[in-house]
């Protein structure tokens, strides 16, 4: 089958500083400031066209920073990364500017994608009208809820026709009418044969939308497989890690981290 997504031993590091001084003296001094973080450390899989492939893991996992680099708005530290096709990120005021308002917020979008200004005004009628803001279409985006902020990025991606789609909790905020007909796009962009990733914490999502599985933990791979393979021993890990202690999961943590580490030093 012909591949949409190629990501191999991707790795992404970032500094963690105490202070501003620790940052100005990093950036102007040959000594080394600030603490390393691995967001993710060796991360590779690979999706077909047409796969809808969910991402898991608790809190911290690097499930968005993986979304990120995949959609080319977070460059990766080392490893490579392979997308065929133009992407769309769906999240929470993704790359959304507060001061302009909604229908600028539409257009320059859809500059940025390459769209003629003729396009754009054929676009726009049913881009608002998919995102049911109404009159807030032409107030600052500052002054909207996360709802109405993610109603807006949903509209402007789905309507733009990518050809590999991320949605990031996208769907976690807002009504649940307009959660239902962005399900029913999603399902239509699924017949079409679309390449799409899903990053949420609801299990009935993921059994109801996805194919494939990928677990994160701790910013590495746990496991990917189908969704029959994967879900059940990801439940049985939620179940278990509700009933740790604050100590336990520190020292679970830990455990990862160490793990990390190892995996990093190879």
């Amino acid at each position: 089958m012909d591949k949409a997504i190629l990501i191999n031993n991707v790795t992404k590091k970032y500094k963690l500083y105490n202070n501003t001084k620790e940052r100005l003296l990093d950036l102007i001094t040959p000594k080394s400031y600030g603490e390393d973080f691995y967001a993710l450390s060796n991360v590779s899989f690979e999706a077909n066209k047409g796969d809808v492939v969910g991402f898991v893991g608790i809190n911290g996992s690097g499930k968005s920073t993986l979304s990120n680099i995949i959609a080319g708005i977070v460059p990766e530290t080392s490893g490579s990364v392979k997308v065929m096709g133009q992407t769309a990120l769906i999240a929470i005021a993704s790359g959304l500017k507060e001061e302009l308002t909604g229908r600028d917020n539409i257009e320059m979008k859809c500059l940025m994608l390459g769209f003629s200004k003729n396009e754009i005004k054929e676009l726009e009628p049913q881009i608002i009208e998919f995102s049911e803001l109404g009159k807030f279409i032409d107030q600052p985006v500052k002054s909207y809820s996360s709802g109405m902020k993610s109603r807006l990025g949903f509209a402007i991606s789905v309507n733009v026709n990518p050809d590999v789609i991320i949605i990031d909790e996208a769907l976690s905020v807002g009504d649940k009418a307009f959660a239902e007909k962005s399900f029913e796009k999603m399902n239509e962009f699924k017949k079409n044969g679309k390449t799409m990733i899903f990053v949420s914490h609801s299990i009935n999502q993921m059994k109801n939308f996805c194919e494939k599985i990928l677990w994160l933990e701790y910013g590495m791979v746990r496991e990917y497989g189908s969704v029959e393979e994967i879900l059940p021993k990801y439940e049985m890990f939620l179940k278990k890690y509700k009933k740790m202690t604050k100590v336990e999961r520190e020292a679970y943590k830990q455990e990862a981290y160490e793990r990390q580490q190892a995996i990093l030093e190879i």
